[in-house]
């Protein structure tokens, strides 16, 4: 058992020395949005290692910001979380919750499920896959999410059209 823990600390101090979210071409998201998030409070849920505020035990109102969408990933974390952070070879167990950006219809929500979701970083959309390392357990991370980072062109019908800038609030639970 004292090797198990040995072996979880050793591995959450690696991961949390891994990653930034300021990748190039990410741009961090200054002061409060329209998101609205509850604010951080005491666990009541817990990973293996590392408590989850209450506040993830609600699903977040994602509303989009007004004007045009932004032409590069913006990433605004709501809730810093304190435990590993996710790096680009990550399996994430998440809540999430995305809109398209025009209009804030909601399109996919693993709330609505039921149920948490879990994802390899290096098979999701790019938004994702640039937007998520260095997110930490526990946190609550917006993503709004250009075109091109999306599904592009192509869209994917039925609920995303060709071209559609996206919003998730992603609540990230565990990395793996």
């Amino acid at each position: 058992m004292t090797k198990r823990i040995l072996i979880l600390l050793v591995t959450a101090v690696t991961l949390s020395a891994c990653g930034s979210s300021k990748a190039p071409g990410v741009v961090q998201a200054p002061g409060e949005g329209a998101t609205a998030a509850a604010p951080p409070a005491t666990s009541t849920t817990t990973t293996a290692t590392t408590p989850l505020p209450a506040a993830l035990n609600t699903k977040p109102t994602v509303v989009p910001p007004k004007g045009s969408p932004p032409k590069q990933l913006v990433i605004k974390d709501l809730i810093k979380g304190t435990g590993p952070s996710a790096t680009p070879s990550s399996t994430v167990t998440v809540n999430y919750v995305g809109v398209l950006y025009k209009n804030g219809k909601e399109f996919d929500s693993s709330w609505k499920r039921g149920q948490t979701a879990t994802f390899s970083l290096s098979g999701v959309i790019k938004g994702w896959t640039e937007g998520i390392p260095g997110m930490k357990v526990g946190g609550r991370r917006e993503l709004i999410i250009p075109a091109n980072l999306a599904y592009g062109k192509t869209g994917s019908p039925p609920s995303i059209g060709p071209n559609e800038p996206l919003v998730f609030v992603i609540d990230l639970h565990s990395v793996s």
